[in-house]
């Protein structure tokens, strides 16, 4: 059953039980959102995507409004637009004036709801308000509570999707921040260094500990592949400049519902590391030399032959690896039951 309203004077039919902000989306109308997300259960407690609807009195958060029959909506009225810009002055207020080195600059949606509502980021509107306090205390990222501005995204996705409830809000009014038990930091509290938090956060406030200083618009590509620390099969995206992974950011579709853990959000430094084996070595005269697949694969062919040959399958062991894909191991497995003639193979279940 569908219900039909009108927008911005353009009608439009949308299924029985969606929002406001639903109907704008698919009429392509853009609708500013902080704390929005479509995985969590709707807030609006940022206010950024009230709408103005005949008959009511006061302006309504379109992403928990229910579409109803015979609604006559305006998404972007005097009204509304002066709302907006009085909630970014006010979120500017708490905020530090430092976009110029901010690591979140062009990835940021306050800056980019800051021009286009056309906020003076020099003389602030309303008296500015700053705790000049950083958490880094997580090994993988910190915590800037100046860049702020309390949507509660973070924290509605450490408890709804990560089933951690780690972070919390505390305080009242004014005074209200983002918080972990006793205001302990992030190191004394329950988080399990998912980052899940760090990928919604819409500003600066919460940063990678980058191992490569970037920006975002250096990302070059963005390579979708698959997680191969477990067999889940996480959906990510590799951010690449030049020839450098600098960031893991999980895929907007796939089996993970834009989640990932501690390993697949940060554990890719080895990828671009000096130390990371390339090629096969060999030891010849003493010394571990590179070689080819081919000359490596003959030896190792070579040396199974020669052991089986003098003591048997049993001899041979084989142990695979939660890295590789199903189909490796399963090929592996495969080779030294069925070639080899032996049950002497093991995986590890976890790294």
């Amino acid at each position: 059953m569908n219900v039909k309203l009108q927008i911005n004077n353009q009608n439009i039919e949308i299924e029985k039980g969606s929002t406001v902000l639903d109907a704008c989306r698919k009429l392509n109308i853009n609708i500013p959102t902080f704390c929005h997300d479509d995985r969590l259960k709707a807030s609006g407690s940022c206010r950024m995507c009230v709408v103005e609807i005949e008959g009511m009195r006061n302006l309504a958060t379109s992403c928990s409004e229910i579409a109803k029959e015979g609604m006559v909506v305006q998404t972007h009225s005097k009204r509304v637009m002066e709302s907006r810009k009085d909630i970014l002055e006010l979120l500017w207020a708490d905020h530090k004036n430092e976009c110029l080195t901010c690591e979140a600059a062009g990835d940021c949606k306050l800056q980019d709801y800051s021009y286009e509502y056309d906020i003076d980021a020099v003389n602030k509107v309303y008296e500015e308000k700053l705790v000049n306090y950083i958490d880094d205390s997580n090994k993988f990222y910190t915590f800037d509570p100046d860049k702020c501005i309390k949507c509660g995204k973070c924290i509605r996705v450490c408890e709804e999707l990560q089933g951690v409830s780690a972070i919390s809000f505390s305080g009242r009014g004014a005074d209200m921040h983002v918080s972990h038990p006793f205001e302990m930091g992030m190191e004394s509290s329950a988080c399990v260094s998912c980052g899940n938090c760090v990928n919604v956060c819409p500003t600066g406030a919460l940063q990678e500990k980058s191992y490569t200083k970037f920006r975002s618009w250096e990302i070059d590509k963005k390579v979708k592949t698959t997680c191969t620390y477990c067999g889940v099969g996480c959906q990510m995206e590799l951010n690449v400049k030049g020839n450098e992974v600098v960031k893991i950011t999980p895929a907007d579709d796939g089996i993970n519902n834009k989640l990932l853990c501690v390993k697949g959000k940060f554990a890719y430094n080895y990828i671009n590391h000096k130390d990371r084996l390339k090629m096969p070595l060999i030891r010849k005269e003493g010394k571990l030399v590179e070689s080819s697949w081919d000359e490596a694969l003959d030896l190792v062919a070579s040396k199974i032959k020669n052991i089986k040959s003098e003591s048997g399958s049993d001899a041979i062991a084989g142990f695979c690896s939660a890295r590789c894909t199903n189909e490796d191991n399963y090929v592996m497995q495969k080779l030294f039951r069925g070639v080899i003639k032996t049950n002497n193979i093991d995986h590890c279940a976890r790294l």
